[in-house]
C-alpha cells in the first residue's frame, strides 16, 4: 500500500516546527522515520501534514555540562553505537545502542523518536529510564522537562501535547565506579524485546535501579538496594508492582532482570 496524500513541510528550526504543530493538530513528525514509514504505507497513519524535523540542527546537537549530557532528538542509534558524541555513561549507551534492530535501522532511526512514539519494547525507553535521565520538551506554551519515568502514559502514549517536540534528552554523568546491565530477549536479532532487564548502580552518586520492561505501558522500576535475584522474590515484586500477564510473561521478565544483574559490569 502507499500513503494517503498529505502535505509536507521542512522547518529549519524548533520554533517553526512548533507553529507548524500548532497550526496543524493532526500533523505528525518525521525524523528517523523508521517507525512511521511503515505505518504511512499501512495506512495506520493518515496525517494531512508531514513535519520533517530532520534539517533542525538544534536537534542534533550534543550539549555537556558539568552534571549531565544532552543528546539532541534526531541523534541516530548508530552515532551513539559509534561513539561519535559523549557518551555520560562510560560506553552503556553506545551497547545498548548496537542492539537496536539492524545496522540499516540504527542509521536512520533517532533517540527522540523512539521516545516520542513510545513502543514498551523499545531499548531507549527502559534504558534511559534505569539511568534516570530527562526528556526535554518545547511546544507552544514554552520549554520544560519531564522525567523519563513519568514521561509514558501508556503503549503508544505521552505526556506530548499536539504542539509538542521532544528536543532533548539529558542523562546525568556517571562515577568510575558505576556498573550497568542489560539484558534483552527476543525471538531472533532484530525483533522488537519480549522482555528487558536493565540495572544501574553508581555507589558514588547514590544510585541504584533495577528496571523490567512491560507489555502495556512505562517500565516497572525499583530502586531497593537490597534486592536479590533470588527468582521467587523478583515474581513476587514484580506482581505487586502490578505486572500482569500470563505465567510465560511473568517468567520471561523474571529472566531478563536476572541475566542483567548478572551481566552488571563497568560500561
Amino acid at each position: 500500500m502507499k500513503p494517503v496524500a498529505f502535505d509536507y513541510a521542512r522547518p529549519t528550526t524548533v520554533d517553526e516546527a512548533v507553529a507548524l504543530l500548532a497550526a496543524n493538530p493532526d500533523a505528525k513528525l518525521l525524523a528517523g522515520g523508521q517507525t512511521l514509514g511503515p505505518m504511512l504505507n499501512l495506512r495506520l497513519a493518515q496525517p494531512a501534514l508531514l513535519v520533517d524535523i530532520t534539517r533542525i540542527a538544534e536537534l542534533a546537537a550534543v550539549r555537556e555540562d558539568a552534571e549531565a549530557i544532552t543528546i539532541g532528538a534526531t541523534v541516530t542509534h548508530a552515532t551513539i553505537e559509534d561513539g561519535r558524541i559523549a557518551d555520560p555513561t562510560g560506553g552503556f549507551l553506545a551497547r545498548v545502542a548496537g542492539g537496536i534492530a539492524y545496522r540499516a535501522v540504527r542509521s536512520r532511526g533517532t533517540i527522540g523518536g523512539s521516545l516520542a512514539h513510545a513502543d514498551p519494547a523499545a531499548d531507549w525507553l527502559s534504558c534511559l529510564t534505569a539511568l534516570g535521565a530527562e526528556v526535554l520538551v518545547r511546544g507552544a506554551q514554552g520549554a520544560r522537562s519531564v522525567a523519563i519515568a513519568g514521561f509514558m502514559r501508556g503503549a503508544m502514549e505521552t505526556e506530548l501535547a499536539h504542539d509538542e517536540l521532544v528536543v532533548g534528552i539529558r542523562v546525568p554523568k556517571f562515577s568510575s565506579r558505576a556498573r550497568f546491565g542489560y539484558h534483552k530477549i527476543c525471538r531472533k536479532t532484530g525483533e522488537f524485546a519480549e522482555a528487558i532487564g536493565v540495572t544501574v548502580h553508581d555507589p558514588n552518586r547514590d544510585v541504584f535501579r533495577l528496571v523490567a520492561s512491560t507489555t502495556a505501558g512505562a517500565p516497572i522500576v525499583f530502586e531497593d538496594k537490597t534486592f536479590g535475584a533470588d527468582a521467587s522474590g523478583l515474581r513476587h515484586r514484580l506482581a505487586e508492582a502490578g505486572l500482569g500477564g500470563d505465567t510465560y510473561e511473568m517468567n520471561v521478565r523474571v529472566a531478563a532482570l536476572q541475566r542483567a544483574m548478572r551481566e552488571m559490569r563497568p560500561a
